[in-house]
């Protein structure tokens, strides 16, 4: 994607401890990248944040994450993170995520969570289906009318 087809951006600076022997961020980094800006993507939403999920018994859990390389990032860049909700499923939610410096697109990576409560356990989590209100608010964010079940 190119970054004006997010409508959602995030930045932050590389800092020195993030960069390993070659002076380049080191692989693991992106995800953390990756997390700052979906938590501040979620914060823009105004949809409720992990302590609260908890507190009614259903939180979003991470499913899957992946990285794909193009260029790093060095020491000082300050990268650009585009952030999309790219698939709301029954109970699943996808994000599609790039960095960017200076325009030039370095990170692609994609973040799939599952909203879930509590299994028939009692522990074990059990997908539930995304509250409605949710796809609404994201749709609207994402400017996608409505954003359904896929």
């Amino acid at each position: 994607m190119a970054f004006e087809d997010f409508v959602f951006s995030h930045s932050l600076r590389v800092r020195w401890s993030e960069v390993d022997m070659q002076a380049i961020v080191f692989n693991g980094n992106y995800l953390t990248y990756f997390d700052v800006a979906f938590t501040e993507y979620w914060r823009a939403t105004g949809l409720p944040n992990a302590v609260a999920q908890a507190a009614e018994g259903k939180e979003l859990f991470a499913r899957k994450s992946s990285v794909e390389y193009f260029s790093p990032a060095r020491f000082d860049d300050v990268l650009d993170i585009g952030v999309r909700c790219s698939r709301i499923g029954q109970s699943s939610i996808q994000f599609v995520l790039e960095i960017f410096r200076d325009g030039q697109h370095l990170i692609s990576g994609e973040l799939v969570y599952v909203y879930a409560g509590k299994g028939a356990d009692g522990v074990t989590p059990k997908g539930v289906p995304v509250p409605l209100d949710w796809r609404e608010i994201i749709g609207d964010l994402e400017k996608i009318k409505p954003l359904g079940i896929n």
